[in-house]
């Protein structure tokens, strides 16, 4: 039995947007097929209230203008620092330089690396949040492919 919620984020991401599915489940019809994957009904719960806070950011910000501010520094809180590790933060700091996260969807990513409901967080984990972020920003499906890369390999491809 998978136990995992993050496992159920995966899971919905693989299936439901990499994929392109066209297919619009309700709740209630995801829980199913959740359920019915080997999912425990807790960690789909969790697992709903991540994405509604993601969501929630996603059409929070939609409102903001955000401002790129050159060379401006992030501090990270110790919790941050702890839950991220250096190769987290490292990870962030990189696709922030080149252009893949700017400053809201990296804090869009710590938010939801904060919200995980696993004591152990580790460098994998940081690069799905990253990936399920930028499935939410606009032009998504044009590096689809790209963005898989870069959670399954531990290098980040050239942009060109």
């Amino acid at each position: 039995m998978k136990e995992d919620m993050l496992e159920v984020l995966i899971y919905l991401f693989e299936n439901y947007i990499v994929d392109g599915v066209d297919f619009d489940p309700g709740q209630d019809d995801l829980a199913q097929e959740l359920a019915g994957a080997g999912f425990p009904n807790e960690e789909i719960e969790k697992a709903f209230v991540w994405l509604e806070g993601l969501l929630d950011i996603c059409e929070n910000g939609e409102s903001q203008t955000q401002a790129h501010a050159p060379g401006s520094l992030r501090f990270y809180t110790q919790d941050e620092t702890e839950r991220l590790q250096k190769t987290g933060l490292s990870l962030l700091t990189k696709l922030v330089n080149v252009g893949v996260l700017d400053q809201f969807s990296r804090e869009m990513v710590i938010d939801r690396v904060m919200a995980l409901d696993s004591a152990d967080v580790n460098l994998d984990h940081v690069k799905w949040v990253v990936l399920m972020v930028l499935s939410n920003q606009p032009g998504f499906s044009d590096i689809a492919d790209w963005a898989e890369v870069v959670v399954s390999e531990d290098l980040i491809p050239v942009i060109h």
